[in-house]
């Protein structure tokens, strides 16, 4: 299963099974991190001015933690279980610092089946060259409904000065 179809499709929760896998894939530009600094109010220098993140222990600017948080959000979401997913509870380390312009790939795997269609999913997030930089787990509530539907057209965000 993979992020790049036109339509989102979900898998309910009798359909999953124990060991099933899908990813999501996105990469960090310049944009998408200004964009998630407005969005949460998060504007620690270190993710947004150059000068200061060269001091700092990572050497330059970094992603924001939950950017990467927020990519296994959109895997439950949009892939695996999908459309209809309500989300429960996540534990996230950090293991790597996310760079502009690193591609990260969710990888999920389903862990176990609960009552009332709860599931727990492993999720992995690795960066272009394989390196793991989060990694937890999630609860969530898979749908019963299967639905299949158009992936939504988002508009275009132009930032300016």
């Amino acid at each position: 299963m993979n992020d790049s179809l036109d339509f989102l499709e979900n898998i309910t929760y009798e359909e999953l099974t124990e060991g099933d896998t899908a990813t999501f894939t996105r990469t960090l530009t310049e944009d998408e991190l200004v964009l998630f600094a407005i969005v949460s109010g998060d504007v620690n220098p270190v993710h947004l001015d150059p000068e200061l993140a060269a001091d700092s222990l990572f050497k330059g600017r970094i992603a924001h933690g939950m950017w990467s948080g927020s990519l296994i959000s959109a895997a439950l979401a949009t892939v695996m279980p999908g459309p209809g997913t309500i989300y429960l509870e996540q534990s996230l380390k950090f293991t790597k610092p996310v760079r502009l312009d690193d591609t990260l790939t969710v990888f999920l795997t389903i862990v176990g089946k609960e009552p009332r269609n709860r599931v727990k999913v492993g999720c992995e997030v690795k960066n272009q060259n394989g390196e793991l930089v989060v990694v937890g787990e999630a609860k969530v509530i898979a749908p019963k409904q299967k639905l299949s539907l158009p992936r939504p057209l988002l508009p275009k965000i132009t930032l300016k000065d």
